[in-house]
């Protein structure tokens, strides 16, 4: 599939197709989120499927009838035209391949060790799209951010990956500790579109004297290149990265995924609950279509933390900002998606922050959202090391900002303009509220 960026660059709808079979082992990876339905969602829309291109999960019972990708790959595809895309080990076992012909297809359904086949498609990114002395970004003062950028030290001691076009290698302002590419024709992670180092910015710029102070100042980067230099990429492509970033989860501690489609994935979900289930905590945008998240992958997963965006102009409560082109100061941005798959909400409109060549910019976007609730995911597991990721997601929905909460003339206030009956509590992590 193709992921698009949730910032407001674009976003690209795609569908799942499931072709698992009725027998309990083919039901069970997609029942756990689609509550027995093995067809396809038709009231989304199915554009820019890949030709031919599909995700395969195997068996995997560790005492006994598992079967490694490469092995099944040489026993029963090779020589049929079919070309291997990915092998995934870590968050699932299983392929993507390309396939040349309906009897190939067939052939795979009927196979006792295929549990699930899902269609490839194009996601992409979620935005729209120098200074000497360093700042603090108003996003950062309106959840009350700065109060802790001197938090033991200047590096916060937690791990995230970044998820996207890749993270500015070079960039004097970040962290980045490691760096791994999955787009073919690339040398490294180095960021070619801006929109990963942004976001890796926003949750974690260092705090030093120059350029800008991200929520988790000078936490350790994971730069996982999933997205060409477009902003797009394929679903197939983000899971060999959740699939690289569970080798070692004790490591990896908050996943950011600031991109999506309009789409069921079952080949997502299931990877995502793998990566959580290993200890992992995943943030993503809820989209930038103004519409209900439900239809909407990876937002709609419920076991991640799902991001809307509001609109600040002083980085106070209040709503006594300027008007942005996208709402009034204090209000849920015009483009956020929302509804109740959304757990919580952040500035996502003009956000300054880290850009690739060594610069900085502003965008816009629930992709710019999301990194402000990963930042604070990561500071509260660098003083809760144990905490599970349900655990970080009680306290981050906790300690945010509630509707019936008044504003006090700083950071800690509401805002308004919700689309729907759910209020989304805003990120919140003034020192009044970290224990």
């Amino acid at each position: 599939m193709i992921i698009t960026v949730c910032s407001i660059f674009l976003v690209i709808p795609i569908l799942e197709n499931i072709y698992a079979e009725d027998d309990f082992e083919k039901q069970f990876l997609f029942n756990y989120f689609y509550n027995n339905q093995n067809n396809d969602n038709h009231y989304l829309e199915s554009n820019n499927v890949i030709p031919n291109q599909f995700i395969i999960y195997l068996r995997d019972n560790k005492e006994s009838n598992s079967i490694d990708p490469i092995e099944f790959y040489n026993s029963e595809l090779k020589g049929t035209g079919t070309e291997l895309l990915y092998v995934y080990y870590h968050v699932v076992k299983g392929l993507a391949i390309k396939i040349p012909n309906e009897k190939v297809l067939e052939q795979l359904k009927n196979n006792p060790s295929v549990v699930y086949i899902g269609k490839d498609r194009k996601i992409s990114t979620f935005i729209d799209t120098h200074i000497e002395n360093q700042v603090i970004p108003q996003s950062v003062d309106r959840v009350d951010g700065e109060s802790l950028n001197n938090i033991n030290s200047n590096f916060v001691d937690a791990d995230i990956a970044i998820l996207d076009t890749g993270i500015d290698l070079d960039h004097a302002d970040l962290n980045v500790f490691h760096e791994r590419s999955f787009i073919p024709g690339t040398i490294n992670a180095d960021d070619d579109h801006g929109h990963g180092t942004h976001l890796a910015g926003v949750a974690a710029a260092k705090d030093n004297s120059f350029g800008v102070v991200g929520i988790a100042p000078g936490a350790r980067l994971w730069a996982i290149k999933v997205l060409e230099s477009s902003g797009t990429g394929e679903i197939s492509t983000l899971i060999k990265g959740l699939d690289y970033i569970n080798q070692k989860p004790n490591q990896v501690d908050v996943a950011v995924l600031s991109l999506g489609c309009e789409c069921e994935s079952g080949a997502l979900d299931i990877a995502i609950h793998n990566s959580i289930k290993a200890g992992i905590t995943i943030v993503v945008a809820a989209g930038n279509e103004g519409k209900d998240a439900r239809t909407f992958t990876p937002a709609n997963n419920p076991e991640v933390i799902t991001v809307s965006a509001i609109a600040d102009t002083d980085g106070k409560c209040g709503g006594k900002g300027l008007a942005s082109p996208y709402g009034a100061d204090d209000m849920l941005a015009s483009f956020s998606n929302y509804g109740d798959v959304v757990d919580i909400s952040a500035p996502g409109v003009d956000i300054y922050s880290t850009f690739k060549s060594n610069s900085y910019t502003k965008l816009t976007g629930t992709s710019m959202a999301a990194p402000h609730v990963a930042g604070a995911a990561a500071l509260y597991k660098s003083s809760h090391p144990e905490a599970s990721p349900q655990d970080v997601k009680n306290y981050l929905i906790n300690s945010g900002t509630h509707l019936s909460d008044l504003c006090n003339g700083n950071g800690h206030g509401y805002f308004a303009g919700d689309k729907d009956s759910f209020h989304e509590p805003l990120l919140y992590i003034g020192t009044n509220k970290i224990n």
